[in-house]
């Protein structure tokens, strides 16, 4: 049976990017993607280091208990800081992954199971390639399903989830009804995704039941050639209509910059509020990345993360994977500390306060920069400027290599740190 929603429960929300080669500028490929979520939600940056773990040990994700890996590769996530997972991250193989919410005929469980942004988390924990990833995630799917509340204080908010999956030299768009998925392989050119299911007939990993499956709830008549999208989508939806003009919008930016895309054009997409991409409002861009991955496993790829809502009036910065990384504290909630898995607290009561220290510092300057023309113009000059030096940085190290990793160590942090000074300046 048909699950239908009230149009008015769909945040239009989320946009994710890849770019690759011959789209981009040099051998290189760009991620990036904005996580759209309820406008008083903190986003939080964090790190997390690679471990190893005893055969039979258990992982306590955001609502479930399920088997850890017996290792797991290290990962920096920007996720809401209530849960367990990510809406977006990036591991040390340069493997980069977003997802998005979707919403087709087949019901959004609201039992609690696995997250979409719990199996971001675990694919990037468990994956060295894209490939690997979708593998992961979709094994992960099948055991374990998904499900519950995707909102911290919101009990009925569920949906189904696609994932944008990139590494050194491809990508993959993975898309969820319930158990069932498909995938695409996207090697060359460019890629983006909304709220929409956006495979069609071009399928290159499936479940095995999917098809059939259509089949007996009538979606399909096994005859006509199969489109994931047109079978397992409504037709027709507000929500729909919404993000397909946020989809076609953002397909057209990538088109005005194809053979040249950078991070400095992801960063502009990203930026867009005419778009819709950059969104206003009561869901509202609460996070953004933008990741650049040269194709030379002998390089670094550089994650830039804003930990802070709203891109323009945020600044991008670095992150570059090196041993002796330290747990990112200025960007780190301190509602439940550094430990890992999450510390639960009982659901649908207030609020804590989970802003970080970035965030409490950058909520004061936005509201100037909002409410006072002249002085907000240098305030995000002064941010524009400190952003455009760190990435004049960084492109030293896309094309070099990191020759002394001690340098870099604590990249993120101390660029945490430069942007909280042009606040205190402000």
């Amino acid at each position: 049976m048909d699950h239908v929603i009230p149009a008015t429960m769909y945040p239009s929300s989320c946009d994710t990017f890849v770019a690759l080669p011959p789209s981009t500028e040099g051998q290189h490929i760009v991620f990036g993607k904005n996580s759209d979520r309820p406008c008083d939600e903190v986003q939080e940056v964090v790190y997390f280091p690679a471990r190893d773990y005893e055969a039979g040990e258990k992982v306590e994700c955001t609502y479930i208990e399920i088997e850890q890996a017996t290792h797991t590769y290290a990962v920096v996530l920007s996720r809401p800081a209530w849960l367990w997972g990510a809406e977006m991250g990036a591991n040390e193989h340069q493997v980069c992954i977003g997802n998005e919410a979707v919403w087709g005929r087949e019901s959004a469980d609201d039992e609690e199971a696995l997250l979409g942004m719990d199996l971001v988390r675990l694919g990037l924990e468990r994956a060295d390639t894209a490939e690997r990833a979708v593998d992961v995630i979709t094994a992960l799917l099948e055991k374990y399903g998904q499900g519950g509340s995707c909102m911290e204080d919101e009990s009925g908010f569920t949906y189904h989830n696609s994932f944008l999956i990139s590494d050194r030299k491809e990508a993959w768009l993975l898309e969820t009804s319930g158990k069932y998925w498909a995938a695409e392989n996207v090697e060359d050119g460019y890629r983006n995704i909304s709220n929409e299911y956006g495979i069609t007939t071009k399928i290159d990993k499936e479940h095995p039941g999917m098809r059939e499956y259509a089949r007996s709830q009538g979606w399909w008549d096994g005859k006509t050639q199969f489109s994931f999208a047109q079978v397992y989508s409504f037709l027709t939806t507000a929500r729909i209509e919404a993000s397909g003009s946020r989809y076609c919008e953002g397909k057209n930016l990538l088109e005005k910059s194809n053979g040249h895309i950078t991070a400095d054009t992801m960063m502009d997409i990203l930026r867009d509020k005419e778009s819709g991409i950059n969104m206003e409002g009561m869901f509202m861009t609460t996070g953004s990345m933008v990741s650049m991955i040269p194709k030379d496993p002998a390089l670094p790829g550089v994650h830039y993360f804003t930990a802070t809502p709203d891109p323009e009036r945020s600044v991008f910065k670095p992150f570059i994977f090196v041993n002796g990384i330290k747990q990112l504290k200025l960007t780190c909630s301190p509602s439940y500390g550094l430990d890992d898995p999450v510390k639960k607290k009982p659901r649908f009561q207030s609020k804590p306060d989970r802003k970080h220290p970035l965030f409490i510092k950058h909520e004061v300057v936005a509201a100037i920069i909002e409410t006072t023309k002249e002085r907000g113009k240098k305030i995000t000059e002064n941010l524009r400027q400190l952003e455009k030096d760190k990435m004049a940085e960084m492109e030293n190290i896309l094309s070099n290599g990191v020759q002394d990793s001690t340098l870099v160590v604590n990249l993120f942090t101390n660029s945490v740190q430069e942007e909280m000074t042009v606040y205190s300046k402000s």
